[in-house]
């Protein structure tokens, strides 16, 4: 009486078992295109906020953090260095405003070792469009605001959204988003000014 249901159940792993090994090996297939573009697309944004260092030096000269309370996640976030004449002149910043309106914003930041932000640029969001995406370069020029704006103790009130009391503009209708960036780019300025000891550590990111 239960052959026809045991047979049904056979054939349902069977065919189980079929799309998983079909889904591995597209996985597989694909897995090196996608590094290649994540390279790309990260070699770009390098070239964008820190234009005057060679993309590959900032590479080779990379160090993996956890700093979740400064950079925004549980995971490693990854710094990268540009020296002249063997002294750090900027770091490249991966880091992550964790509150944003539809959830975690990544960003790349471009930092003097005394907290000035050279340029400012956002990885990935999932913000509303029309609204919270303005922190797109393609949608809006407001992430340019941050460029060649300093942060320090005597200054920490000003970086804040206008509602709050600061000096940067929110969105119409949406102020969650530019709060989110300003704090997560504020955070990582002051991180960078706190931890000299960023500019000696041993490159540690894998091979790019």
């Amino acid at each position: 009486m239960n052959h026809p249901i045991s047979k049904n159940a056979l054939l349902l792993a069977l065919v189980a078992l079929i799309c998983v090994s079909i889904l591995t090996l597209i996985q597989q297939l694909t897995a090196p295109r996608i590094a290649e573009q994540r390279l790309a697309n990260r070699m770009a944004l390098l070239h964008d906020v820190l234009p005057a260092a060679a993309e590959q030096q900032l590479l080779d000269d990379c160090i993996s953090i956890t700093a979740p309370e400064w950079l925004g996640r549980n995971s490693p976030q990854l710094i990268f260095r540009w020296r002249q004449q063997g002294a750090v002149s900027a770091f490249v910043v991966e880091t992550t405003a964790p509150d944003g309106y539809s959830g975690t914003i990544d960003l790349m930041v471009a930092i003097t070792p005394d907290g000035t932000v050279l340029a400012a640029r956002t990885l990935t969001h999932q913000e509303t469009p029309g609204l919270g995406d303005k922190i797109e370069l393609r949608k809006s020029d407001w992430m340019h605001s941050f460029a060649n704006q300093t942060v320090h103790e005597a200054n920490l009130r000003r970086w804040a959204v206008r509602k709050d009391g600061g000096d940067f503009d929110q969105f119409t209708g949406a102020t969650i988003t530019p709060r989110a960036v300003v704090n997560a780019i504020k955070r990582t300025a002051l991180f960078i000014q706190q931890h000299p000891e960023l500019a000696e550590q041993p490159a540690n990111c894998e091979a790019f």
